[in-house]
């Protein structure tokens, strides 16, 4: 039997655009719109918040307050579902469950157990842990272990005296093939290639001028690695012998291939771009990372989501922080276009390559317009 210790561990539109209606916004179960106004049902005398995951009632019995003052002033009492007058979300009823499960996880990266002999061990049903895990952490916890036992694999394999078949075998792998199966993008090299910090590793980039300032892009023999912007060539070449400090970095005219098709995708930013969203990308990241980065590239252009948002979308509405930072770790600019995130209020927020850059870039998607 496993012993489990303890641990604790929403969308507006694109500037410009027309808002969403209060119905329709009830409709979605918009959690960023909770707080901002409140809806009451005449039929059954009850006042709501727009996510109150209650049965829709018909438009003609709703009405619209800016307060729940003003509702229950008008005599409507409040829901005992989503509990309106509550300003602060009652705590994950299996908070302490998923917890547990989560401490053991980070306690025994290298040991591999089913999510049925977590769930028995936690003392819940399979299925309870499951939603609850994915509703807190976004991915499940064979997911959540997986990206431990990377993680595990790649700090081991970092040590002078560790072989490789040994650093597979500690951090929880039965095979190097599994080790393969579960790093694609995620180790973004070979575990050769890490333990000599990328020695031999060939990365091609180019530099080109963009509204933007001096674009830089890269790419592995694999899919593109990296995208910065900055005022010159020194500024974003510097990023990229920062992030790969002992590769042999080369390069390019970018003429055909992958680079030439990023450079020509970031300058038209066009949907109709022929290999827009489709690039094959080389990089690191999570389980939840990857999740996010998918999420972004599904955002039409001239769009955009908030961080809550994005994270309701998700199905783990409160990882909103874990979303600003995957959108933060992104090595892809515009790619994977993170700029198309924005504030509660409608407000750009921050962006890696500076906020007049993201403006510069939902304004030019807003109009359909080219960047460069």
């Amino acid at each position: 039997m496993i012993e489990i210790m303890s641990r604790t561990t929403t969308a507006h539109p694109a500037p410009g655009f027309p808002p969403r209606s209060q119905w329709e916004q009830v409709l979605a179960r918009d959690t960023s719109a909770d707080g901002q106004f409140f809806y009451a049902v005449k039929s059954t005398g009850i006042v709501c918040k727009p996510s109150c995951p209650s049965r829709r009632p018909s438009r003609e019995n709703v009405r619209f307050f800016p307060s729940l003052t003003d509702a229950l002033d008008a005599g409507f009492r409040t829901c005992k579902r989503c509990e309106p007058e509550r300003t602060v979300p009652r705590p994950d009823p299996q908070a302490r469950v998923i917890a547990r499960v989560a401490r053991y996880l980070d306690q025994h990266p290298g040991e591999r157990v089913t999510t049925e002999a977590l769930a028995k061990a936690a003392g819940v049903n399979r299925l309870v842990l499951l939603r609850a895990f994915r509703r807190v952490f976004g991915v499940s916890p064979a997911q959540y272990a997986r990206t431990l036992r990377l993680e595990t694999f790649k700090e081991k394999i970092k040590e002078p005296t560790m072989r490789v078949t040994d650093a597979i075998y500690d951090a929880g792998f039965g095979s190097s093939s599994r080790l393969y199966e579960n790093s694609t993008a995620r180790l973004g090299m070979t575990p050769r290639d890490i333990r000599n910090g990328a020695v031999g590793l060939e990365v091609r980039y180019c530099t080109a001028d963009s509204s933007l300032g001096r674009m830089l892009v890269a790419a592995t023999d694999k899919g593109i690695c990296t995208i910065a912007f900055g005022k010159d060539d020194a500024e974003v070449e510097d990023v990229l012998s920062h992030r790969f400090p002992n590769a042999t970095l080369m390069a390019d005219d970018a003429k055909t291939g992958w680079l030439a098709e990023a450079v020509a995708f970031v300058a038209s930013q066009t949907s109709e771009h022929p290999m827009a969203a489709t690039f094959p990308i080389d990089v690191r990241a999570t389980a939840f990372q990857q999740r996010v980065w998918k999420a972004l590239q599904e955002i039409p252009r001239g769009e955009t989501r908030t961080y809550s948002g994005l994270a309701a979308d998700l199905g783990s509405p409160r990882s909103t922080r874990a979303v600003a930072g995957a959108c933060a770790a992104n090595p892809v600019a515009v790619i994977v276009p993170c700029h198309r995130v924005v504030g509660k209020n409608g407000s750009l927020t921050g962006y890696r390559w500076g906020v007049e850059r993201k403006r510069t870039l939902l304004e030019a998607e807003k109009k359909g317009t080219r960047i460069a």
